[in-house]
């Protein structure tokens, strides 16, 4: 299934949540998009539940940005984050490592 807008992603979030990967973890994530479908939204992934909220977190583990475009890329497969983080497509800040388990979190 292709997801074509931002918005669908972060309803979808909760669905594919690997449950099993979060263990252990207390993390919360920002994403800042920009563009036509800009937006912020958090997520928050603690000991094997996950919530997903329109809006900035007072204090994130880390924080993402990135376009729309490139954001709806890398949920559908077809832009790696590594090669998104490394050509300035994808600009995180804080825990970095934390940012790299959010494909095994939410396998789209």
């Amino acid at each position: 299934m292709t997801l074509i807008s931002v918005e669908d992603v972060f309803e979808k979030m909760p669905q594919v949540f690997n449950a099993d990967a979060a263990t252990g973890l207390d993390l919360v994530f920002q994403f800042h998009i920009s563009g036509d479908q800009a937006g912020d939204w958090n997520v928050s992934v603690r000991e094997g539940s996950c919530k997903v909220e329109k809006g900035v977190h007072a204090s994130p583990s880390v924080s993402l940005t990135m376009a729309d475009v490139d954001w709806l890329a890398m949920c559908n497969g077809t832009l790696n984050g590594m090669t998104a983080f490394m050509t300035g497509k994808l600009r995180a800040s804080g825990d970095i490592m934390a940012a790299q388990r959010i494909p095994s979190l939410f396998p789209m």
